[in-house]
């Protein structure tokens, strides 16, 4: 894993240039890893736009990937369903090859990271979720699992398409 100190995060390239800042927004989500309210909460707001800017990812996003998981896997309280979706909407762009290739430095901490959702999702399994928690926890296991066309159903289903299917609403 790319140690947040390391001067590659200025190499590393996100939406906006240099991914100089992410090293200081993932350290600002490991003081405040809770559930948010309000969609463009800092430093959640600023990842996704910057890391997975509508569906495009950069060698940044694989970098900050194991640091996303790795603060679900040690937060004991309730967190957000950004640690989930994020993780799982990075991956399922890369598979759509909406983003480069991982740089060779990166893959192993990104593959494990991946891979380490399942454990993610039981770590927190106790906790109540919402529906936008249930829905990303399980994008993130079906991304861990490697069914990526599941992981991005479940990315997309919101009230409306719920209650088409529910209802045999296919028109």
């Amino acid at each position: 894993m790319l140690s947040l100190d390391s001067r590659r995060w200025s190499e590393l390239r996100h939406c906006y240039g240099p991914a100089a800042n992410t090293p200081e927004l993932l350290k600002a989500l490991e003081r405040s890893a809770g559930p948010t309210a309000a969609r463009d909460a800092e430093p959640w707001f600023s990842l996704w736009s910057s890391l997975c800017h509508q569906g495009d990812i950069y060698p940044a996003s694989y970098a900050a990937v194991p640091h996303v998981v790795r603060i679900a896997l040690t937060t004991a309280t309730p967190i957000d369903f950004s640690f989930y979706q994020l993780p799982a909407c990075i991956e399922v762009s890369r598979k759509a090859g909406q983003g480069p290739e991982i740089p060779p430095d990166l893959h192993e901490a990104y593959q494990q990271a991946i891979a380490s959702l399942t454990e993610c999702v039981s770590v927190h399994r106790h906790e109540a979720w919402n529906r936008s928690t249930f829905l990303s926890a399980s994008a993130a296991q079906a991304v861990a699992k490697g069914h990526i066309d599941i992981a991005e159903a479940l990315l997309n289903l919101d009230d409306d398409i719920i209650a088409r299917i529910n209802n045999f609403d296919f028109d």
